[in-house]
């Protein structure tokens, strides 16, 4: 998946030991959508795809390449939005209003045969409300 949006914040880089002796090295960044409402999504990078980040500075419209992956522990369910590939926007990110579509008028249909046209609107009764209850039932 692809989000382009302005990169708001980088956030500090996070290492440790995994269970198997590992060592591991994540950076979380945060970019805003750019459209009619925009949403912050917090996104990450892991291992040797941190140095992406360094190419792109807080304010600057990038495209991010992404996976989405949730995983249960104890009970409780975790969503990973893990990056992939960081670059600047070339696009527009900005996505252009759909043309006001203008429909011709229709053309007039001839009633069906045995079918009574309809009235003009001076053919039609006047209605008034002489405040009685006139209803037939």
């Amino acid at each position: 998946m692809e989000i382009i949006g302005k990169l708001l914040q980088k956030l500090p880089l996070q290492s440790g030991i995994g269970r198997t002796g590992n060592s591991w090295q994540k950076q979380e960044f945060v970019i805003e959508t750019i459209e009619q409402y925009p949403k912050k999504v917090c996104a990450n990078l892991w291992g040797d795809k941190l140095d992406m980040l360094d190419t792109v500075n807080i304010g600057d419209t990038v495209k991010v390449s992404f996976s989405i992956e949730s995983r249960e522990f104890n009970g409780k369910w975790y969503t990973d939005v893990r990056a992939w590939k960081i670059e600047p926007a070339t696009e527009s990110p900005m996505p252009t209003a759909a043309p006001a579509y203008q429909t011709a008028p229709a053309a007039p249909v001839a009633p069906a045969a045995g079918t009574i046209p309809p009235m003009a609107s001076e053919d039609m009764d006047t209605f008034t409300d002489n405040g009685g209850d006139d209803l037939p039932f």
